[in-house]
């Protein structure tokens, strides 16, 4: 059995600001420590008092490139990097206020918010921590991707993933996450990625607005030629780019298995709207926001109170 550790919040308020990823437009959030019980909140600071909306898998309303969460008129979008370092570091309760419909992308990895959140410190509560439980296995799958996520009681969080785009690039990729990984270093600096054959049909469908070359690893699959360079350089306005090993070349991978941790992390951050920590041995192959929220909802809907401790 899961031994009891209280829960814990933030000892102090971080700001963050910057533009979202997806939307581009510019947002200032604060992250405030919150009383046990709370779970996490999202607050929109700029629709008024009350506009609020629960970090729940019951409350996601587009998994399109990203998580969003929405309360009637009230969303908050690209929460699943914050979420994910609200479990990697051990937060059970939070507010978060945001004046904006998008989290801030920052450089495309939970960095920042590890950072803030390890200096500062928390702050134990008088309350234990409910892991949640799942009377019997779930099994979440998706046809048409080959996507599949396993869902396996267990009395300790333990994650596993493998990562396959069938790009020669990026190659088959997996990652780990169990509580005894130090997220911080292992997991948060992972930066979020996209294909190079991908950047302008996401720019003529309205993603990626906020995309530049300082947030997102850029994986070069087939051959491109000076003329694209020299687009996607305009685009971003920036000196020309060019390729180098598969990446452009706009940065230094941080692990050669930086994307398959980053979708970790998103994972662990989608899983985290079942309401808290979820206790169970979790599988997945191509794991991605829309199934990853499935999951979230089938445990919610597996649970009851006999299954929380």
């Amino acid at each position: 059995m899961t031994s009891k550790i209280k829960q814990k919040t933030l000892a102090s308020e971080h700001s963050f600001e910057g533009k979202g990823l997806h939307t581009g437009k510019y947002s200032h959030m604060t992250v405030k420590p919150a009383p046990a019980g709370t779970g996490i909140v999202f607050r929109r600071v700029d629709l008024g008092e009350g506009a609020t909306v629960a970090a729940l898998a019951s409350n996601v309303s587009s998994t399109a490139r990203s998580t969003t969460i929405s309360n009637g008129e009230v969303s908050v979008s690209t929460i699943e990097h914050l979420m994910s370092s609200f479990c990697g570091m051990g937060i059970d309760n939070a507010y978060v206020d945001i004046d904006n419909v998008e989290v801030p992308i920052l450089d495309g990895s939970a960095r920042a918010y590890v950072d803030a959140f390890r200096e500062d410190g928390l702050v134990t509560l008088d309350a234990d921590r409910e892991y949640v439980r799942i009377p019997e296995e779930i099994l979440v799958s998706d046809e048409k991707s080959g996507s599949w996520i396993r869902i396996t009681p267990s009395d300790v969080p333990s994650f596993d993933i493998t990562v396959d785009f069938g790009s020669k690039v990026l190659g088959v990729q997996t990652a780990h996450w169990d509580e005894g990984t130090e997220y911080a270093l292992e997991l948060g600096p992972c930066r979020t990625f996209v294909f190079f054959h991908e950047i302008e049909f996401l720019f003529q469908n309205n993603l990626v607005r906020g995309g530049d070359v300082d947030n997102a690893i850029v994986i070069v699959e087939h051959p491109v030629s000076d003329d694209q360079l020299k687009r996607l350089s305009a685009l971003f306005n920036v000196p020309e780019l060019s390729v180098s090993e598969g990446y452009l070349n706009n940065l230094t991978l941080r692990f050669p298995n930086e994307c398959g941790r980053h979708k970790m992390m998103d994972m662990i951050g989608d899983l985290m709207l079942c309401g808290g920590v979820l206790s169970a041995k979790v599988t997945a192959y191509k794991p991605g926001h829309g199934i990853n929220t499935r999951a979230a909802k089938a445990v919610l809907d597996a649970m009851n109170p006999k299954n929380r401790i």
